[in-house]
């Protein structure tokens, strides 16, 4: 009997020891290291997926521990190892939730296909994914725009930080309350499909936030006055659409068949080109009080404004004559 004493308190003090070691001998893991945790993942099934990432030293015992502390549970996501840490390091990890966070920069003007690239080269998914789900998630703007064919104006620029674990679904909804939220600062309550288009195109034809509301007051009196907007941006996006823009415009480009060629049909386009920030939202809302129709580079950054052709055709002049010193 006592030799059986013997020998199972042996084999407890070498269980504890191989427990202590498990737990507490520090690993280091093969450079970054991404792990995934999905939600519904059972405490076993993380244990086994930090096991054969290499970051924990045994299935078993960090079972084991967790089950001491069973009252404190694991979070799902996607967790970044990268630095020597002990079992129970990594498990206080996925107690508090310390997942990785993918930030994705939307730079005002970026259009869709743009902001899909971005969710791509953020490691968040396919850009093909996410242009399916701006394409048919367009019940989030219901009530601003009912005949969007797409979210593509309503995905308001920001930084915004995604784990992987939330689908694109959520991201583009994100983006879209961002852009309700703003709305709402600046009291853009009513015709609101028409102020996004405008701001939109305004947005990628200057980035100089003073001559926003100019550029509005350009297209509001082209408008006005049914002489087509002739917005250079708008064929861009047109041929964006159809997958046939080269990187540059040209003459025929002008007579591209398309409801978004202001060149070819006069008024607004059926839909934003890009998605506006705050200041370009704001000019749309509130053009400068002016009679100009035209504008064109200076070629430092910014614009002449003319109220006829004739002084349009002068500060063209002067734009080229700027270009050819260069």
């Amino acid at each position: 009997m006592r030799a059986f004493f013997t020998l199972l308190l042996i084999a407890v003090l070498a269980l504890g020891a191989w427990l202590a070691w498990a737990w507490y001998s520090p690993v280091t893991p093969a450079g970054q290291t991404f792990v995934l945790l999905h939600p519904g993942y059972s405490t076993r099934r993380i244990a086994s997926e930090l096991k054969a990432a290499g970051v924990i030293r045994s299935t078993t015992a960090f079972v084991v521990w967790h089950r001491l502390n069973h009252k404190r549970s694991l979070k799902a996501g996607e967790y970044l190892f990268d630095k020597s840490a002990t079992s129970v390091d990594i498990h206080e990890r996925l107690v508090r939730g310390d997942v990785y966070i993918h930030t994705v920069v939307i730079p005002e003007g970026f259009n869709m296909f743009e902001i899909a690239q971005a969710i791509q080269n953020a490691g968040l998914g396919s850009g093909q994914d996410f242009l399916r789900v701006v394409q048919s998630q367009t019940d989030l703007i219901a009530d601003l725009a009912p005949d969007a064919k797409t979210l593509e104006g309503y995905l308001f620029p920001n930084t915004y930080e995604f784990t992987r674990t939330q689908t694109q679904e959520e991201m583009a909804a994100a983006m879209v309350k961002q852009f309700r939220q703003v709305a709402r600062e600046i009291g853009l309550t009513e015709e609101v499909q028409k102020t996004v288009t405008l701001a939109s195109i305004i947005e990628k034809e200057t980035a100089a936030p003073e001559e926003r509301p100019l550029v509005a007051s350009v297209y509001e009196n082209r408008l006005a006055k049914h002489i087509p907007l002739q917005a250079d941006p708008s064929v861009i996006y047109a041929e964006l659409l159809q997958g046939t823009y080269s990187g540059g415009l040209h003459h025929e480009d002008m007579q591209f068949r398309s409801a978004y060629n202001t060149y070819v049909h006069a008024g607004l386009p059926p839909g934003p080109i890009s998605n506006p920030g705050k200041i370009s939202l704001a000019a749309a809302m509130h053009p400068a009080g002016t009679q100009y129709l035209y504008f064109v580079s200076d070629g430092n950054s910014h614009h002449r404004f003319a109220r006829s052709l004739e002084e349009h055709n002068r500060n063209v002049a002067a734009y080229r004559k700027t270009v050819a010193r260069r």
